[in-house]
C-alpha cells in the first residue's frame, strides 16, 4: 500500500501538463479529537492518492488544516471523501480566487502536535470555544463601528502586500508571537471593544477567538473562512472590499489578488511591487519581494553575496552551508539588512500603484515534453551550456526546452551536441552534454525535449 509521494515535483508537473484537466486549489480545516492521527492520515492519503489529489496537510490529535489541489472532475469524490468522517460532514471549503495546475506538485501528510503552533501549554484553555463567526456583509459592518479593534492574525510578510484598512497588523513572524503581543495591548479594551479578527483561510482566527475568550475578552468575532471566503462573498454579492492588496498564501502561487492596489514595493529598488519570491541561494532561500527588473538583474537573489554564491560550483556551494543549521529555520521570512524597502508593523492603505490584469491562468498552455535532465554549469563567454542526460535521450537536432524560476522557459533546436568531450550526434542517461546556449543558464534550470 503506497502512503507516501513517490514523485519528484518536475515529474508531477509533466503528467498534470500531459493529462491536460483543470485542477482547483481549495483549502479547510476542522478542529476535532482525533484518536489515531496516524491511522487518520494513512487513511487520507490512500483515498486523496487515488483520486489525484495534491496539497500539504496537517493531522493532529485537535483536527486537519489543508490546503490542496484537485482535479476539477473529481471535486465532488473528493468532497465524498471527507463526508465520511462525521467531524468533516458538510465542512466549508475554501476554494481560491485563482486557480494554478501548479499550486501544489506533491502530496505531503504530516502527523504534528498541533495543527496551528500555538506555544499555550493551558488544559482549561478549549479550542472549541470559539467567538461568533462573521460573513463578509456583517464583517464589513462591524468595521464601521467605532468600536471595533480589528487585528490581523497572520505574519508580517503576509499583511505587508495586503490587509484589511485600519488594522492592527503585529510585526511578527509567527502565530504564536501574535497572541501575547495582543493581549497586552488590547488589555484594557475586554469589555467595551468588538475585537475582530481575520487571517487567510480561518483556522488562525478560530484559535485566536477561543483564546481570547478565555483571557477574559467578552466581544470577540472572526472573518468566516478568512480572506479566502471573504473575497468569494464580494464577487457574489457584489460588496465593498474593505481589504486592500493581494492575499498571501502558502503554495507555489504566494499570492491570490483581491484588490488591483499595489500598497508594497520591491524590497530591493523600491518600486511597486506585491511579488513574493525566494532567493536562488540554497543556504539563504529568504522570502522577499522582488520586481521583474531586480528578478532579472539579480538572478532571483536577495543579495550580491548569494548572487556569487549561485555561481560558483555546485560542490563549493554546499561547503558553504556545511555545519550550518538546518530544515525550516534557514528559510527566513522576509528580514534582512540587505532589504531596503522592507516594511512591517503599521503598514501603509494608500496604493503606491494599480495592478495589471493578469492573464486567466486556470489552463496554462501545454507544451507536451519529457523531463531528459538538469543544467550543471553555463561557460559565460563562450555561451555554452553543460547538463547531465538523466532521463531518454537528447539527439542533435532535437526541439528542446530549458525552464527555470529564473530563466523563465526557453525553447531551443540543438544544431550540434558535445557528448563527454567528443561531437556526436546522440546523448543517452548518464552522459555530460554541452551546447550553444544564447542566454545564461542557472544551476537550477531542467532541460526538457519538446515532443510535439
Amino acid at each position: 500500500m503506497q502512503l507516501y509521494n513517490t514523485l519528484s515535483a518536475e515529474e508531477r508537473a509533466i503528467m498534470i501538463d500531459d493529462a491536460g484537466q483543470q485542477r482547483l486549489t481549495l483549502s479547510f480545516y476542522a478542529y476535532a479529537k482525533i484518536q489515531d492521527p496516524q491511522k487518520f492520515r494513512n487513511d487520507l492519503f490512500v483515498a486523496w492518492n487515488a483520486l489525484d489529489a495534491l496539497g500539504r496537510i496537517y493531522v493532529a490529535s485537535e483536527g486537519i488544516n489543508a490546503q490542496m489541489s484537485v482535479p476539477a472532475e473529481n471535486f465532488e469524490a473528493f468532497r465524498e471523501t471527507l463526508e465520511a468522517y462525521d467531524f468533516m460532514k458538510g465542512i466549508r471549503l475554501n476554494v481560491a480566487v485563482e486557480h494554478d495546475d501548479h499550486s501544489f506538485l506533491k502530496l505531503t501528510i504530516k502527523v504534528r502536535h498541533k495543527i496551528v503552533a500555538d506555544g499555550l501549554n493551558d488544559d482549561t484553555f478549549d479550542v472549541t470555544n470559539i467567538g461568533v463567526h462573521l460573513k463578509a456583509k456583517e464583517f464589513n459592518e462591524i468595521l464601521d463601528d467605532p468600536n471595533t479593534i480589528v487585528v490581523d492574525f497572520r505574519n508580517h510578510y503576509e499583511s505587508e502586500v495586503g490587509h484589511f484598512k485600519n488594522a492592527i497588523t503585529p510585526d511578527v513572524e509567527t502565530f504564536r508571537e501574535s497572541l501575547p503581543i495582543i493581549n497586552e495591548q488590547l488589555k484594557d479594551h475586554k469589555d467595551d471593544k468588538n475585537l475582530v479578527m481575520y487571517c487567510t483561510g480561518g483556522i488562525r482566527c478560530e484559535k485566536a477567538s477561543a483564546y481570547f475568550k478565555h483571557q477574559g475578552f467578552k466581544n470577540v468575532y472572526q472573518l468566516e473562512g478568512g480572506i479566502i471566503n471573504y473575497a468569494k462573498q464580494l464577487k457574489e454579492e457584489g460588496l465593498e472590499s474593505k481589504f486592500i492588496g493581494k492575499n498571501f498564501v502558502f503554495d507555489n502561487r504566494l499570492g491570490e489578488r483581491i484588490t488591483d492596489d499595489i500598497i508594497s514595493q520591491c524590497h530591493q529598488c523600491g518600486k511597486p511591487c506585491d511579488n513574493h519570491t525566494n532567493c536562488e541561494n540554497d543556504g539563504c532561500h529568504l522570502l522577499f519581494i522582488q520586481c521583474d527588473d531586480c528578478k532579472a538583474a539579480m538572478e532571483n537573489c536577495c543579495s550580491t553575496e548569494c548572487l556569487e554564491i549561485i555561481h560558483m560550483p555546485l560542490v563549493d556551494q554546499v561547503r558553504l552551508r556545511t555545519g550550518k543549521q538546518v530544515g525550516n529555520k534557514v528559510f527566513r521570512k522576509g528580514k534582512s539588512e540587505n532589504l531596503k524597502f522592507k516594511h512591517s508593523g503599521e503598514l501603509p492603505e494608500t496604493a503606491l500603484a494599480t495592478a495589471q490584469k493578469p492573464a486567466d491562468i486556470r489552463q496554462k498552455i501545454k507544451v507536451k515534453k519529457v523531463l531528459l535532465g538538469k543544467a550543471e554549469h553555463y561557460y559565460v563567454k563562450a555561451q555554452v551550456g553543460q547538463f547531465t542526460v538523466e532521463n531518454h535521450e537528447l539527439n542533435s537536432g532535437d526541439k528542446i526546452l530549458i525552464s527555470g524560476p529564473t530563466t523563465g522557459d526557453q525553447e531551443l533546436v540543438l544544431e550540434k551536441i558535445i557528448v563527454n568531450g567528443a561531437e556526436t550526434q546522440t546523448a543517452k542517461i548518464g552522459d555530460k552534454v554541452t551546447f550553444e546556449v544564447p542566454f545564461r543558464i542557472r544551476l537550477s534550470d531542467k532541460l526538457y525535449k519538446i515532443v510535439n
